[in-house]
Formats: C-alpha cells, sequence, structure tokens
C-alpha cells in the first residue's frame, strides 16, 4: 500500500492538480459544459466532450450498482445478530452450509446472499429481484437529488461531505484502541519497491486521481461554470485537491486499523488451532505451549522430532500473509471490513455507521458523474428547451437503471470489474491528453494566461506553465502507450467464485472468453470513438464548404473566414 502511495502522490501533483485547475479555470471562463468549451475552443474538438460524456454515462452505470450493494448490506446491518457473523444451516436442517463453511460467513454472503455469482462469466444466471430493488432505490435517491437542478444539489453536497468526516473521526477512535492497530498502520506506510515496476500500478493511480478528484469526466467543467466570473480558481484546485488526498489518507488510517486487528485475530486463532494439535499430538499438559512460547516449541519440536511434527496438520500462521490476504476494491468494503466489524463491540451500530458513510461517499462522486452527462445534453441541444430540467434527468437515469440490469445478473460482478477496469482507465487518460492538448497547443497558452489573469488577478506560475506544456502530457502519454502495450503481450484474466475448484475459497482464474475480451476492447475503445470522427466529420465540411466558399462561406471554417473577409475588402475597394 505504502509503494502506491507514491505514484498516487506524483499523479496528484502533475497530473490530478494541474488538470483540476485547467477544467475548473475553462469552465469558469467560457460558463459553458463540456462540449460547448471544446466546441468554443474548435470545432475540431467537439469529440472530446462527446468522449466525456460517454465516459460518464457507462461509469455512471457500474458505479450505481456499487451503491445498490452498500444500500443491501446496510438494510442487513439493522439485523441482530448480523447475517454475515454465522453460517446458515443447510437446506436439510442437518448441519451448516457447505460452501459457508469452506470459506467464511462474510464471503458466502457477499458472494451467495448477495450476488448468488455465477461459476464464470459465460453463466449468466438470472436477474436477482433484491439487486434491482436496491438499485432502483440508489437510481431513486439520484434523482431525487438532481430533481431542482444545481441549486438543490449544492444543498444535498453540504451533507454528503460532512458526514463522512464525522464518521472516519468515529471510525479512527475506535480503530486506534483495537488490538493489532499497529500492525495494520505498518503495513500501511512499509513500501514494497517492486510493485513501482508494474505498469498497472501507475496506471490504477492516475485512474485513482481521476476519480477522487472527478476530472476527465466534464462534471468539474460544468459545475464551474456557475462560478462567479472573477473567483479564485487556482486557490479552488489547490484546496480542493490537498483536501481530497489528505481525506483519502485521513481514511486509510483507521481502515488499515481495522485490517491489522483483523489480521491479528486471524492470526492469533491460527496459532491457538496449532498449539491446540501439537498439544493433543504430544500429550503436553494445558498451558505447556502458549501463544507467547509457541515460536519457540516449534522451533524445539522441529529440531528434536521433526518426523512427528510432519504427521501434525498445522497451519501455516504468518501474520504478513494475513495482511497480504486482505481484499481490495469491492471485497475491501463488502468481505474483509464487514468480517472485521463482526469481531467489534457494537457491530450492529458500526456496520449502520460504515455503509452509511460509503452511500454518501458515493452519492457525492454520482453527482460529479451524472452531471458530466446532463450538462453534454444540454449543450448538444438534443432535447427541446421545453422540457423541465427534471424530467431529462428522470429519462437518464431511467436509461442508465435498464442498462445497469445487466449488473443484477449472477454474472453482474464480474461484467462491473471490467467495466471497473476498462472503462474508467484508459479512456479517462486519453480525454485527459486531449483536453490539456486543446487548451494549451490550440486554444493557446498565452490565451489561456491572459484568461486566467483576468479571473484572478495574476498569471499562472513556472509550475503551472510547465505541467500543463510538458510534464502532465508526457506523463499521461508514457502511462497509457506503457499500460497498452504491457496489456497486449498477454491475454487478460479475471478471478471467479466456483465452490467446485480444487482450491476452493481460492478464487480460479480464468482467461476471459474471446467475445468478452472483444467487448473489453469496444469499451475501451467506444467512449473515445467520437474525438476523431468528429474532427473527421469538421474537417469534411470544412473541406466542402470551402469548395463552395464564393457562394455560401462558413463562419465556422478558418477558410470561409478568409475567403469572407476577402470579399468584403474587395466591396470596400
Amino acid at each position: 500500500m505504502a509503494a502506491f502511495l507514491i505514484p498516487y502522490l506524483i499523479a496528484l501533483v502533475f497530473e490530478g492538480l494541474p488538470l483540476l485547475y485547467l477544467e475548473l479555470a475553462i469552465g469558469q471562463r467560457f460558463r459553458m459544459g463540456s462540449i460547448g468549451v471544446w466546441n468554443s475552443i474548435s470545432p475540431l474538438l467537439g469529440g472530446v466532450g462527446i468522449a466525456s460524456m460517454l465516459v460518464s454515462l457507462l461509469v455512471c452505470m457500474f458505479y450505481n450498482t456499487l451503491l445498490a450493494w452498500v444500500l443491501w448490506y446496510l438494510f442487513h446491518s439493522f439485523q441482530n445478530p448480523l447475517p454475515w457473523s454465522q453460517c446458515p444451516l443447510n437446506d436439510k436442517l442437518t448441519g451448516y452450509n457447505t460452501e459457508c463453511v469452506k470459506s467464511t460467513p462474510a464471503n458466502y454472503f457477499w458472494y451467495r446472499e448477495t450476488l448468488n455469482i455465477t461459476p464464470d462469466i459465460e453463466t449468466s444466471g438470472s436477474v436477482h429481484w433484491w439487486l434491482v430493488i436496491c438499485l432502483a432505490s440508489a437510481w431513486c435517491v439520484v434523482y431525487i437529488c438532481f430533481i431542482k437542478g444545481i441549486e438543490s444539489l449544492g444543498k444535498v453536497v453540504y451533507v454528503t461531505a460532512i458526514f463522512p468526516y464525522l464518521v472516519l473521526t468515529i471510525f479512527l477512535i475506535r480503530a486506534l484502541t483495537l488490538p493489532g492497530a499497529t500492525v495494520g498502520l505498518v503495513y500501511l506506510f512499509t513500501p514494497d519497491w517492486e510493485i513501482l515496476k508494474n505498469p498497472q500500478v501507475w496506471l490504477d493511480a492516475a485512474t485513482q486521481i481521476f476519480f477522487s478528484l472527478s476530472v476527465a469526466f466534464g462534471g468539474l467543467i460544468a459545475f464551474s461554470s456557475y462560478n462567479p466570473e472573477r473567483n479564485n480558481c487556482e486557490m479552488d484546485a489547490v484546496l480542493v485537491g490537498v483536501i481530497n488526498s489528505a481525506t483519502s489518507l485521513y481514511g486509510a488510517i483507521p481502515i488499515f486499523s481495522i485490517l491489522g486487528f483483523k489480521a491479528n485475530t486471524a492470526y492469533n486463532s491460527c496459532v491457538k488451532e496449532n498449539i491446540l494439535a501439537l498439544t493433543n499430538h504430544f500429550e503436553f499438559s494445558d498451558q505447556n505451549i502458549t501463544a507467547e512460547n509457541y515460536d519457540h516449541w516449534l522451533e524445539y519440536l522441529n529440531r528434536t522430532s521433526p518426523g512427528e511434527v510432519a504427521g501434525v496438520d498445522l497451519r501455516l500462521c504468518d501474520l504478513q500473509t494475513f495482511l497480504d490476504q486482505s481484499a481490495s476494491g469491492t471485497g475491501l468494503a463488502f468481505i474483509v471490513f464487514s468480517e472485521a466489524v463482526v469481531s467489534m463491540p457494537g457491530a450492529q451500530i458500526w456496520a449502520i455507521l460504515f455503509f452509511t458513510m460509503l452511500f454518501s461517499l458515493g452519492l457525492s462522486s454520482m453527482f460529479g458523474n451524472l452531471e458530466g452527462v446532463l450538462a453534454p445534453i444540454k449543450d448538444l441541444k438534443l432535447v427541446p428547451t421545453w422540457i423541465p430540467d427534471g424530467l431529462v434527468a428522470a429519462a437518464i437515469c431511467s436509461i442508465a437503471f435498464l442498462m445497469a440490469l445487466l449488473f443484477t445478473m449472477g454474472s453482474g460482478n464480474y461484467w462491473v470489474e471490467i467495466f471497473n477496469s476498462y472503462v474508467g482507465s484508459v479512456p479517462l487518460l486519453i480525454v485527459a491528453l486531449f483536453e490539456i492538448i486543446a487548451v494549451i497547443y490550440v486554444y493557446g497558452m498565452k490565451n489561456f494566461s491572459e484568461d486566467i489573469y483576468f479571473m484572478t488577478g495574476k498569471k499562472p506560475n513556472i509550475f503551472w506553465k510547465a505541467c500543463w506544456m510538458v510534464i502532465s502530457p508526457l506523463m499521461l502519454l508514457v502511462v497509457l502507450i506503457t499500460y497498452v502495450v504491457v496489456q497486449a503481450q498477454k491475454h487478460p484474466t479475471y478471478p471467479t467464485w466456483n465452490p467446485a475448484y480444487e482450491l476452493f475459497p481460492k478464487t480460479e482464474v480464468k482467461p476471459y472468453p474471446d467475445w468478452v475480451f472483444a467487448i473489453i476492447i469496444l469499451l475501451s475503445v467506444i467512449p473515445v470513438l467520437p474525438i476523431p470522427l468528429v474532427a473527421l466529420y469538421q474537417l469534411i465540411c470544412c473541406r466542402m464548404k470551402k469548395s463552395s466558399a464564393h457562394t455560401d462561406p462558413s463562419p465556422s471554417c478558418n477558410d470561409g473566414f478568409e475567403v469572407e473577409t476577402q470579399q468584403q475588402t474587395n466591396q470596400r475597394a
């Protein structure tokens, strides 16, 4: 984890903050959404805004599915005992469920009770009604927040932004008092330098920055267009970026403290099982082998009776292994953390607080993503102006809900991972790269600096200029090319939950089928296709208008403008 902080901070300073400042400034100056801004800079760049809109729409689809899962867990957090704290009985009521016993109650509740997951992505399974209800509820909450437009949204953000800080503080105080908390904190801040050689880590860091700051989605450009014209957008960018990353670190401390507590609990349980096995085999008296002298006894027995020790069924008890086994992504919230909460006194209260906080954080992210869809629709004038904004938002939410039903099927979790890995990574890098090129090299660094001087009273310093002109686009390009080259050399794989797997409960890693691999390529390419297609369309239109410029010069084409100007000059002569 500590090694991830290094590329994360580098991406924040040299990619995240410059892009955040650029989007806030360009939106505030042009007073338009993403498509309007890029069309104003050059009609050739209109596809950048459409690409941002498509990425935002696809991200909205799978991201709100995460909120549906959070709601499912939140509803069950009111039960006593928590449903993921113990295994259910089997169908014959003669014992506990076999799949649950082989794994853990938390794993069983996630994979079977929540997802009812299929053994692979090719087996779709049926649509699960409980997830459909949770998904519909999540979209209803998002729509209610958007129903009155940007004015009502600002009031909701006060709650969704402040509440997580309150919950994190409560968790921080409680987590630091748990046994094993220091183990988790040491794990958090101890770097593994080998990880830095993996280009996937650098892509994940850049993607994490884009998601946490909501850059390249188009929503920030739309939001900043509502700012006062002389607002200090530079200070906004720095404050938002620093506070955002500080909050991430602040949240990581209680999370890893609890993970340390869970790993420490698992380690102690493992040692106790081994102590019992050794005591019974060698017929030692009770309390002869304790947790404190276990390592000494094991070393002694291996030296004096290696054959007998080899015949004892001992588990490998290594604290570092238990820490490394901590899940990431969706598994961190729905498996590891829910399992850790069970071991805490007052488990229901902690579960309710945690999943309420997750829903609040996810709702805040959804605001930016959905605004990145709604604002371009207005810019493109896809709907008549007499249709209320609330009705447009309802239509988009309904369409996204229907498309997201894919994620409520038995194979839905596999598709969520695909969308998360491929829609929210490479397309964002490409959009961000074209945004910088559009502002700095098409609109011009000089014009942009004068706009910033008009808005803030000072021109951007050498750091911002160096990042915009060289560092940021170069880093984005290097990460993008390296990632594509590495991915092209191997067939992508995915972990599956298969109770029939011989090494179960370990996940079985399978290669994606060819048809799924084709969909992955489409999901990575289609969102950014509007960039070249719109540019090609504008060039063709410009060429056609150029050929008929003597009768119908085009004001959007430079050549047409030159012809029109020359004709006016001749008329004056």
